[in-house]
């Protein structure tokens, strides 16, 4: 049997349990303190033991209590620290002239195209008619992707954002950077034009990524295989002096029996040449040493940047004297397996070279079936069968990149051909 006093205790220390289960704050040293005061002094005054047991009991389950919440405030600070800082939200942005539907595509209100402003100053402008859609916004960026028209872009400089344009099977990665970029699906041209700042180019036929620096303008033609990089107000690449390969007065021994001493592999730096969009002055360097010299004594990284810049500058010749000098002097080199696929590249250049340029991406995805250029390899293997035999010829390696590759750049042509009668 229970007294009611200790009835009344215990209902209110279940009130107070409960009044503990709502709130992890630990007891303080003071009521601490006071609370062991108070349970000496109980248990010391000499009174009847059923009242000092009723004391007892209720101040031990007040303990017991403290205890526990210190304990679950513990429990809640370390789950926080674990859970680690919170997410940063995404930029804020506004769209103008449109909406934005399922999907995440870009509907046109009227017909003055679409502006789409980020807080944090950004603005992409997309042009009357263009086909578009929002794939990501994030507190990083965004990602957006331009299936078909022109659109102007730009993009505040920072270190903390990274902005992506998916330009048909094009990506163009940017900081801070004013460009405008166009692709026409119907005939399979891209074009970007950079006003300032620098992007990365990637995709098929430019055989890795190609990087465009203010004033300079990158075109795609995919059917040809060709990549040109001009910069802005120069001269069409057919007007200008040709490649030292072009020239008849001028072959490889008469340049190599004429040219001064030079030293091919130890100070051209051509990779950062090429990645500052030096083209002419990589060619001019090379052709100043003397073509065959160049050929001989190139480190590796040269000759591979030479190589692209002859490929951008339309001189195919020169281009694949080059790689089949990098295959010839450094055969076990992961650059050697790179110069197989962009031969490829170079024999598509050519009508004549299809079944040659077939070859060549079959020897790339024999040594290296999942190397960097795999997929393109195969898409463009896929493409060319097609061109000389059909569809019923392109199937089966359509097959095998929807296979290997589902997300790849040349998925949606490789489904085409599984749906061709």
């Amino acid at each position: 049997m229970t007294s009611p006093g200790e009835s009344r205790g215990r209902r209110a220390l279940a009130a107070l349990a409960d009044l503990a289960r709502g709130s992890a704050r630990p007891p303080t040293p003071g009521e601490l303190d006071g609370g062991l005061a108070a349970l000496r002094s109980r248990i010391g005054d000499g009174r009847d033991g059923r009242r000092s047991r009723s004391a007892i009991f209720r101040w031990s389950l007040v303990g017991t209590l403290a205890a526990s919440a210190a304990i679950a405030a513990v429990v809640v600070v370390r789950s926080q620290s674990t859970r680690g800082p919170a997410p940063q939200p995404a930029l804020a942005y506004r769209v103008e002239g449109g909406s934005l539907v399922d999907g995440g595509y870009l509907r046109e209100s009227g017909r003055g195209g679409i502006k789409l402003f980020f807080a944090e100053g950004t603005e992409f402008i997309l042009m009357p008619g263009t086909r578009s859609r929002l794939r990501a916004v994030e507190a990083s960026g965004a990602r957006i992707a331009i299936e078909h028209g022109t659109a102007s872009f730009q993009v505040t400089p920072s270190s903390d954002h990274r902005w992506q344009v998916d330009v048909g099977p094009f990506l163009v990665t940017v900081k801070g950077t004013v460009f405008t970029v166009s692709w026409d699906a119907a005939r399979e041209k891209f074009e970007l034009t950079l006003r300032h700042g620098r992007v990365t180019v990637s995709g098929p036929v430019t055989g890795g990524e190609i990087a465009l620096s203010a004033g300079q303008r990158l075109l795609v033609d995919l059917p040809r295989g060709e990549t040109v990089i001009r910069d802005q107000g120069a001269e069409p690449p057919a007007e200008q002096p040709p490649a030292p390969s072009e020239r008849p007065e001028a072959p490889a021994a008469k340049l190599a029996s004429t040219a001064p001493a030079a030293r091919p592999d130890g100070d051209r730096r051509w990779p950062a040449a090429l990645a500052a969009g030096h083209l002419d002055r990589i060619l001019d360097e090379a052709e100043h040493a003397g073509l065959k010299v160049t050929l001989d004594r190139a480190s590796s990284e040269d000759l591979l940047a030479l190589a692209d810049a002859a490929r951008y500058r339309r001189h195919m010749d020169l281009a694949r004297d080059v790689l089949l000098a990098e295959r010839r002097r450094f055969p076990d080199s992961p650059r050697s397996l790179d110069a197989a696929f962009l031969l490829g590249r170079v024999e598509e250049a050519s009508d004549r070279g299809l079944s040659r340029a077939i070859e060549w991406y079959d020897a790339y995805l024999t040594r290296a079936p999942a190397g960097t250029y795999a997929s393109e390899a195969l898409g463009r293997k896929m493409t060319l069968m097609n061109k000389l035999g059909g569809a019923s010829q392109a199937r089966p390696i359509a097959e095998e990149y929807l296979r290997r590759f589902p997300g790849g750049t040349y998925a949606g042509p490789a489904r085409a051909f599984l749906r061709a009668p």
